[in-house]
């Protein structure tokens, strides 16, 4: 669902009013020369591409970006829901803040990102965090300036507003609000095109392509918060990709979660050859750009990764010999069970094909230990695939369950301690395989290599 022009405008409307009525009321409450705005961001880069758009809304309201949560009029923290600990982490900082709220009792605190689409989380935030005055998810971020108008009137009432009764004043004190926007039990993912966007880096730029995920891997919370996928227009990624080089830019990731099902394609439409119809054909038309540039992208799937997509990474230069394919666990059943949609065998086969045609590929993955009812069999599977693999780096996850997800309902008997010497072992395994890489520098000595600067 792309979001229609006006609405955008009308937000940015919004981001007008609120720098030429407010800022001054904000100014003269903290004492300050500009209202301050901070962003704290948890979780993946596709979080991070969003904190950029959030940064790029407040400054249109007037802001200045600071990295002081005590001086802040506006603090942001833009949450991850994919583990546990991530969501304790998170409630942890958020309840620090009754300290800047207490410090400047006018400052205005939001919680949004993956954890802000789960109604647990909505509820326990109006219930136990009373300090934070506003909650919105990913597929509400365009909004974002709607919900911060609404509280600042609040805030710093007009004229008119204080002509209300005082009884009435005093009610709407004591019961105070947490202003959300409306949600479905199941967020669609929408496109909105023209936010404004602040990036922090120099060198590394977010390019978001598509937004949701159809998958519905049994352990991952992202497609009841995120939605289902929708695609970015060809049209649009190219030009922001241009903006980006034209800016000076010279790493561009390319952010979905799956960016290997990217397709923008109605349903039913016959396309013409010369289409940018899928993800192998978008990175070939990126890299016709002019410009002194490399391309990434994450995160891959592997059941939508495909030859052409290894074909299309080797026909390019600009493109990183580099993916990143997530493997989760190496025995059939476990994968199986994870509704991951391949085998342990098709898995080992794409690396084999990848490497066949770029020999100095590097291959990155994720693996999770612990699944439900996964034994020290189909864990020794794992680990004969890591060897087999071969892979430059790892990332290891003890399993967590989360909410709504179908391994959620799954009998767990493995211990914490058990599922800690698996990891240790896979961890120790992996060790061995990356030590030799480490030392790549001095692979290189005496090499010529292409720097971008």
């Amino acid at each position: 669902m792309q979001i229609p022009i006006s609405e955008i405008e009308n937000q940015k409307k919004i981001m007008r009013t609120i720098r030429e009525e407010f800022s001054q009321k904000i100014m003269d409450a903290a004492q300050s020369a500009k209202p301050l705005g901070y962003v704290d961001t948890y979780g993946c880069q596709q979080n991070e591409s969003d904190s950029e758009k959030i940064r790029g809304m407040l400054i249109e309201m007037g802001c200045v970006i600071t990295h002081d949560e005590y001086v802040a009029d506006i603090i942001v923290i833009n949450t991850c829901a994919i583990r546990e600990n991530a969501e304790n982490r998170v409630f942890g900082n958020v309840g620090d803040l009754v300290h800047t709220k207490k410090a400047k009792p006018n400052q205005l605190i939001a919680v949004c990102g993956c954890m802000a689409a789960i109604s647990e989380n909505v509820e326990r935030i109006r219930n136990k965090y009373k300090h934070v005055d506003m909650v919105f998810s990913p597929a509400d971020l365009w909004r974002f300036p709607e919900l911060v108008y609404q509280v600042l009137s609040e805030k710093y009432p007009t004229k008119e507003d204080k002509e209300q009764s005082a009884k009435t004043r005093e009610r709407s004190k004591k019961s105070k609000t947490l202003h959300t926007l409306p949600s479905s039990e199941y967020p669609q993912a929408r496109i909105a095109e023209g936010l404004p966007n602040h990036r922090d880096m120099k060198i590394k730029a977010w390019l978001p392509i598509m937004h949701g995920c159809n998958n519905f891997c049994a352990y991952c919370i992202v497609p009841y918060v995120r939605g289902r996928e929708v695609s970015r227009e060809p049209s649009a990624i190219l030009a922001e990709a241009k903006e980006i080089i034209d800016a000076g830019y010279k790493d561009i990731t390319l952010l979905g979660q799956n960016v290997n099902s990217y397709n923008p394609v109605p349903s039913g439409k016959v396309c013409e050859v010369s289409e940018v119809s899928d993800f192998p054909k978008l990175i070939r038309e990126m890299s016709k750009l002019d410009g002194e540039f490399l391309i990434r992208f994450m995160t891959s799937h592997p059941k939508d990764a495909g030859e052409e997509l290894f074909r299309a990474m080797a026909e390019s230069e600009k493109v990183a010999r580099h993916i990143h394919l997530p493997f989760q666990a190496g025995n059939d059943r476990i994968l199986k069970l994870m509704n991951r949609g391949y085998t342990s065998a098709e898995y080992l086969d794409k690396l084999a094909f990848a490497r066949e045609l770029m020999p100095d590929i590097v291959i990155t993955s994720d693996v999770i230990v612990g699944y439900p009812g996964e034994t020290d069999e189909e864990f020794e599977d794992t680990l004969r695939l890591v060897e087999k693999a071969q892979f430059d780096a790892m990332f290891t996850f003890i399993y967590s369950r989360r909410p709504h997800t179908a391994a959620a309902k799954l009998s767990d008997t493995t211990t914490r301690e058990e599922k800690q010497i698996r990891f240790d072992k896979l961890l120790e395994l992996q060790n061995a395989i990356s030590a030799p890489n480490i030392s790549i520098s001095l692979l290189l000595r005496g090499s010529l290599c292409r720097i971008l600067s």
